[in-house]
């Protein structure tokens, strides 16, 4: 992949909010439900995922700019002469600990041919709705065969699924899941914003949310205001026979361009009101 910085638009001082600010803008101009078909720019999604969830998270982004990790989040492991990037971008030798252990480690995870006890480790990324509902996934053993691999609904950044091969031995899975434009993940509920439209606050009415199952119908009591919350039962994440919920937090939208009609409504309303509910107006 390439680095994270050039691929989110940012430079090496930009802050946590500039990324954020960054990511949000990308993804959701790149998400796949925008851009059905669209395999290129469905890899310029996940690239950015990718670079994302390296420079939000402040030890992964101190490490890669360390030059620990690549832009894929992989140890780089021995540098060039036996020496490895120290604090300040210089380079410091590697201790005779160090060396055997990383000799160790490597012998560990290599795998040599009829030896079924050698495992091999690889990260899977998952789409944020292929962690919450579950998917099948191809994955490649280390002896070059495909298999096709279950991922069950709920997982997880940091868990790890173990498949056994008699052929290619043990293959170990490091989960990683890629964040989502629109919802957030809390346990098995799902966090969420959808627009409000003025009338539906003031009057009630029925609008439309997305939830990871797909589209719902709900109902607006009359007199709604922006930041209330509402609740949809069973519409999370189902995991070990019970489902979380999904949150709806609800943002208030005015009509654009503005309607003039609305507007000389309002107008003559608030001239009707004291100023302490016009907020101080005179």
């Amino acid at each position: 992949m390439r680095n994270p910085y050039i691929v989110l638009g940012v430079g090496r001082g930009a802050s946590d909010e500039e990324i954020k600010r960054s990511y949000r803008r990308l993804a959701k101009r790149l998400h796949p439900d925008l851009n059905p078909g669209k395999s290129a720019v469905e890899q310029q999604f996940r690239e950015v995922n990718a670079a994302y969830e390296i420079l939000a998270d402040p030890a992964k982004r101190q490490r890669f700019d360390r030059g620990e990790i690549d832009a894929d989040g992989k140890e780089r492991g021995f540098a060039q002469g036996g020496a490895r990037p120290g604090r300040n971008g210089a380079f410091s030798d590697f201790s005779i600990d160090e060396v055997f252990h990383e000799f160790l480690r490597r012998g560990r995870r290599g795998k040599r041919t009829g030896d079924q006890s050698s495992s091999t480790t690889q990260t899977l990324r998952l789409s944020f709705l292929e962690a919450a509902l579950g998917a099948k996934r191809p994955v490649a053993l280390a002896d070059g065969r495909s298999v096709e691999v279950a991922i069950p609904a709920g997982i997880e950044s940091g868990q790890t699924l173990r498949l056994r091969d008699a052929q290619a031995g043990e293959t170990l899975l490091e989960i990683t899941v890629e964040p989502h434009p629109l919802f957030t993940r809390k346990d098995r509920d799902i966090l969420a914003e959808a627009p409000l439209p003025l009338l539906d606050s003031v009057l009630g009415g029925t609008i439309t949310v997305s939830t990871i199952h797909g589209d719902v119908a709900v109902k607006v009591p009359k007199g709604s205001n922006s930041g209330s919350t509402l609740r949809l039962r069973g519409k999370g994440i189902e995991k070990g026979g019970t489902s979380g919920d999904h949150y709806v937090k609800l943002k208030l939208v005015l009509p654009d361009p503005p309607d003039p009609e609305l507007t000389a409504a309002l107008e003559r309303w608030a001239q009707r009101q004291s100023p302490k509910i016009r907020g101080g107006a005179g």
